[in-house]
């Protein structure tokens, strides 16, 4: 996150505290003056009480936290308006139910009514505050993007006509769209021409990540049709697992069946790419489980560490653990961590994958690769945050090359945290050979793009199975 993100989430954030403190001390009021002096016949006195001080410390706390949970501060630049007043007036609702089963529900009160008119009270001084001060701060953001003050590194796929169109549409416009073109990627070599004295060409497209890591480049946008899959593909699987937006000129096929969604009522009409692949709270909620999972296996499975590392010891020379550097999220290598089921130095010189009768591997080794014990260090992966419960295996750099030579979709798996398991794991086993692993592929696709919290419980139930028949390979 930049300087200037950092600066508006750190505004949006203290909005929405000053927000709820306000409703919250305003509310508090409301309570005293209306529902609790009808209920006594009598005004009662405003009293700062305990009751006050400890609703306006950790109430505003509650807020920030449920907003975190549901992504509300991530890249707070591109917020829409419209989009803005509609997530907050359902997170209000949400928020201000689960106050009121938490803390308000056996409050005194003058009958049923008054029930009603707790939660509309609160409601509505919640959502007048946040929704204003939001509204205020998301039209200030949208007036400094249309006066070029706030732009987007961006980066134009392409040099052909259709790009350069594209560009004098963007730099031509009145108001700004919010891209801040910092030069283009050669795809025709034979018409980089047309960008002459206007746009620098930055490199070839085995240059992109390069160079969306060295000029912070937040937004590709990708110039060429896309009736031209096979180069549209061959882009997005190049640069999908980067954390820019991408955005590509729609065909009328994109049109017709409804790919291509309005964001703006002005601008050039692109299709986003758009990177998610799970609503921010569930890919929050996930993290949480994660630790969750991690701290509770660790400290669990103590005893059976202490036991394992024994066993290892005895019948077989060399230490515990056995580390090797893996690929991960977005690219990045990690070491991860097993019980060493393999005899000392058994791979020597090229990396080589295991198989059902693998001599380098002992025989207690062998068992717990049936039940997957040798796994269970990875939980500190997991803790770390190199890993997750679920998710694609993990590989080692030199088998990523030889895969996708023939798949080179596998990218896509770099878009999620690997796991400890996953559906390719549970459905297809381990993979003995490149060949194995890039049928297993498409089970890991499919998963990541039906994530949800649902399937990785299903995932997990049939783990557990394949752990207690002992079908591990």
């Amino acid at each position: 996150m930049d300087k200037q993100q950092k600066y508006y989430t750190i505004k949006y954030i203290l909005a929405d505290y000053l927000a709820a403190v306000a409703a919250w001390g305003l509310f508090y009021s409301f309570r005293k003056i209306y529902i609790e002096s009808g209920k006594f016949g009598y005004q009662l006195d405003i009293n700062l009480d305990n009751h006050f001080w400890m609703g306006i410390i950790f109430i505003p706390i509650f807020w920030l936290l449920f907003y975190t949970l549901i992504g509300t501060y991530k890249n707070v630049l591109r917020r829409s308006r419209l989009r803005e007043i509609g997530e907050t007036l359902y997170v209000s609702i949400m928020g201000v139910l689960l106050i009121f089963f938490a803390l308000l529900l056996d409050d005194t009160i003058v009958n049923y009514v008054s029930y009603y008119e707790t939660i509309f009270a609160l409601f509505a001084m919640h959502f007048l505050f946040t929704a204003s001060l939001r509204f205020i701060l998301s039209t200030g953001v949208a007036r400094k993007i249309r006066n070029r003050t706030i732009g987007f590194n961006t980066l134009l796929i392409g040099s052909n006509l259709k790009a350069l169109n594209l560009f004098n549409e963007f730099e031509s416009a009145k108001a700004s769209y919010g891209n801040k073109f910092i030069g283009f990627i050669n795809i025709d070599e034979t018409n980089g021409h047309l960008f002459e004295n206007k746009l620098p060409c930055l490199g070839s497209l085995l240059d992109a990540r390069k160079i969306i890591a060295d000029y912070k480049v937040e937004e590709v946008i990708i110039a060429v049709e896309s009736i031209e899959h096979e180069k549209v593909g061959r882009i997005v699987n190049e640069l999908e697992d980067t954390k820019v937006t991408l955005k590509v000129i729609p065909d009328i096929y994109d049109i017709l069946t409804g790919t291509v969604k309005l964001n703006a009522i002005f601008g050039a009409l692109l299709l986003e790419i758009n990177p998610e692949i799970m609503p921010q709270w569930q890919q929050n909620a996930k993290r949480v489980f994660d630790i969750t999972v991690a701290v509770f296996f660790l400290i669990l499975l103590i005893p059976f560490y202490l036991v394992v590392a024994f066993i290892i010891k005895l019948t077989s020379p060399g230490p515990i653990f056995f580390w090797q550097e893996r690929i991960g999220l977005h690219g990045n290598p990690f070491y991860i961590v097993k019980f060493r089921s393999m005899y000392q130095n058994a791979e020597n010189g090229t990396p080589q994958l295991s198989s059902t009768s693998d001599a380098r591997i002992t025989p207690f080794g062998r068992f717990m690769r049936k039940v997957r014990l040798d796994e269970t260090p990875q939980f500190w992966n997991v803790l770390i945050g190199d890993m997750s419960i679920v998710g694609p295996r993990p590989e080692r750099q030199y088998f990523i090359d030889l895969i996708t030579k023939e798949a080179p979709h596998y990218r896509h798996l770099h878009k999620v945290r690997p796991g400890i398991t996953s559906w390719g794991q549970v459905k297809f086993g381990y993979a003995e050979n490149v060949t194995q692993m890039v049928e297993r592929l498409k089970y890991d696709i499919i998963y990541i793009e039906n994530m949800s919290l649902g399937l990785d419980i299903k995932i997990l139930f049939y783990t557990v199975k394949t752990i207690v028949q002992g079908r591990g390979k």
